[in-house]
């Protein structure tokens, strides 16, 4: 009976992680890595001998499950061979010191290798007798790139000519699925010849194959390659050793190694749960839409941020007891303006602080959102408060699940002491559509596994757009009833000083019936409407054919307008009140999945014209 995923080792490639070989150990053991992958380079590098190293491994509590990679060995013609198995000797010699039992031979590259699986067989069993003399197994990959050896089938049938116990393959998802290869293959391998599994993910790209594996690597769940599929079917075969994942990508090798490897634990968490769900991981709370969405800023942004709702048909209808918290509401809309902020960037104008979600069990999202290495974010409440607990996804927003019952005592509702507020004017807002959040580039694609692994959301297709100040990544996720989404963006490079004057933009998106009806409600409130130019309207209707008195009726209302498949988005939004965040009042028609990404170019540069104009 093979082990289930949840008592198996779990290991990490320091090829992964950035900085010393030291830091890496430090990190792989600290975020719950029971094993390592040492990369050959970051022993060359490091300036303690391999008997330290080993001594630190022990130390943290790791073992070294692979020394990688021996490369360019097999094929080669007799005076290549005895250099080859020369290099073998000393490494198998320092293997000994190290502690480690099982090298990684990737298929040959080589200009010197020929095309001939005999000759590749029979170097490789020879090669598998000199590491058998040591207690060393030698474990054959085929690279997607190898010279002859590109497919683990092919790898598999030379180890399967060599016949030498001592010798197996690795199966790493990489190679295997950037090929697109049948995995039929693997469960035809005797569990006994699979000697290691490496685990990346990546996104789809059409390139060439060795810059998108040493560049574009992600942890599982951050990209698009179905490695439940994959990992299930390893299992099946009878694979018994441990999750380990290889990941080559820029960003990681120059982030801090303690998050990245925090990130990388999680992502296999969320792996194992989605091939064999492990019992100590409530599985994600069905949730049912946005409690609430907490703005932070300080005296002076806070009042801006109360006029811009009240100008958006919002009331105030309550204060917090004990906290400088006010809340508005408009249909099923909460907005929170907190004007105690804990963070640099609330002051001056505001920043979206936290988020509140629906949960139908509210203590098992958190003991999810635990297990999942979110850090829980402390929180003083006085006897009398609602105990709500919340975590911090990776930009540091806070994340509180919630049960918003229909008695506002029962819930964080009763918290606020209620007020009427006789200003407030209905504007057709409904409720909260979406929230889009900018993210660091650095961690756009830990955000995208954070909120797939803890909320259980699903990521839309990646989409990217050339704004006015350079390309922008963005991706949705969403939970199946599409009643929580949140949009995530990223500018693809860093910015140096010729940027947006707002640099990090985040809007909350309210949903509305009748998007024209509340533009002309918010535009007699004084809401500050960005105006859109003639020539998008000029375009779309080139483009479109749209009905004139719909084009005439937007252009009006400066109303932009998109479509898909399914049905039809209408969206305008208002001037940044602050520093970051805006708001967005938008209306979906028969089933819109997107949010009018096409648009954002459009958008991002009307809101510049006005932030100039009003200087």
């Amino acid at each position: 009976m093979s082990t289930s995923p949840a008592e198996r080792a779990r290991s990490i490639a320091t090829v992964c992680l950035s900085g010393s070989l030291e830091d890496k150990l430090t990190a792989a053991s600290a975020a719950g890595f029971g094993g390592v992958e040492i990369f050959e380079n970051d022993l060359i590098a490091s300036a303690s001998a391999p008997e330290r190293i080993r001594e630190r491994c022990a130390e943290l509590g790791l073992s070294i499950d692979l020394y990688q990679p021996f490369r360019d060995f097999e094929a080669v013609p007799p005076d290549v061979l005895r250099a080859n198995l020369r290099r073998a000797e000393r490494k198998f010699d320092l293997m000994a010191r190290l502690g480690a039992d099982t090298v990684l031979v990737c298929s040959s590259v080589s200009p010197d290798a020929v095309d001939d699986d005999d000759l590749a067989a029979e170097q490789l069993r020879e090669l598998a007798e000199l590491a058998a003399e040591r207690g060393i197994r030698v474990c054959y990959e085929a690279l997607a790139w190898g010279r002859f050896v590109n497919t683990y089938e092919h790898a598999w049938r030379i180890v399967r000519r060599a016949d030498h116990p001592s010798l197996g393959v690795c199966l790493d998802s990489f190679h295997i699925l950037s090929r697109g290869s049948d995995l039929t293959t693997i469960r035809t391998i005797p569990a006994e010849k699979l000697f290691f599994l490496q685990l990346a993910d990546a996104p789809r790209l059409n390139m060439d194959l060795l810059q998108w594996s040493r560049h574009h690597r992600l942890f599982p769940g951050q990209g698009e390659f179905d490695l439940a599929e994959f990992v299930g079917t390893v299992l099946a075969a009878g694979y018994a050793g441990p999750l380990s994942l290889e990941v080559f990508n820029d960003v990681f090798r120059q982030s801090d190694p303690g998050p990245a490897a925090v990130d990388a634990m999680r992502s296999l968490l969320a792996l194992e749960e989605s091939v064999a769900a492990p019992v100590h991981l409530p599985p994600p709370a069905e949730l049912s839409g946005p409690a609430f969405v907490e703005l932070g800023a300080d005296d002076s942004g806070g009042e801006r941020l109360n006029s811009t709702l009240a100008a958006l048909g919002f009331r105030s209808a309550g204060r917090h007891r004990s906290k400088p918290v006010r809340l508005w509401e408009q249909g099923a809309a909460r907005i929170l303006v907190n004007t105690e902020p804990d963070r640099p960037e609330h002051r001056g104008g505001g920043a979206l602080a936290a988020l509140g979600v629906h949960s139908a069990d509210p203590p098992a999202s958190t003991r999810r959102a635990e297990g999942l290495l979110a850090p829980v974010l402390p929180r003083s409440a006085r006897p009398d408060e609602a105990d709500l607990s919340s975590v911090a996804a990776p930009d540091g927003t806070a994340l509180f699940f919630c049960r918003t019952d229909a008695d506002r005592d029962a819930g964080w509702l009763g918290d606020f002491e209620p007020e009427q507020d006789e200003r407030g004017q209905d504007a057709g807002v409904t409720g909260i559509d979406h929230v889009a959040m900018t993210q660091p580039f650095d961690h756009f694609d830990e955000a995208i596994l954070f909120y797939r692994s803890v909320l259980g959301l699903r990521p839309a297709p990646p989409v990217e757009f050339a704004a006015p100040f350079g390309l922008v990544r963005s991706r949705m996720v969403l939970d199946r009833g599409e009643t929580v989404r949140i949009a995530l963006d990223s500018a693809v490079l860093r910015r140096g000083p010729w940027a947006p004057g707002v640099r990090h933009p985040q809007h909350v998106a309210l949903s509305s019936d009748d998007v024209f009806a509340s533009a002309r409600a918010m535009r007699e409130l004084g809401a500050p409407v960005v105006a859109i130019p003639d020539n998008y309207y000029d375009d779309l209707d080139a483009r479109l054919e749209l009905p004139p008195d719909l084009l005439a009726s937007l252009r009006e209302n400066s109303i932009l307008y998109d479509r898909d498949r399914q049905g039809e988005y209408l969206h305008f939004s208002v001037a940044v009140p602050g520093s970051r965040v805006f708001f967005e009042i938008v209306q979906r028609i028969n089933g819109y999945r997107a949010r009018g990404e096409s648009n954002a170019p459009v958008r991002m540069a009307a809101h510049r014209r006005r932030r100039l104009e009003s200087k």
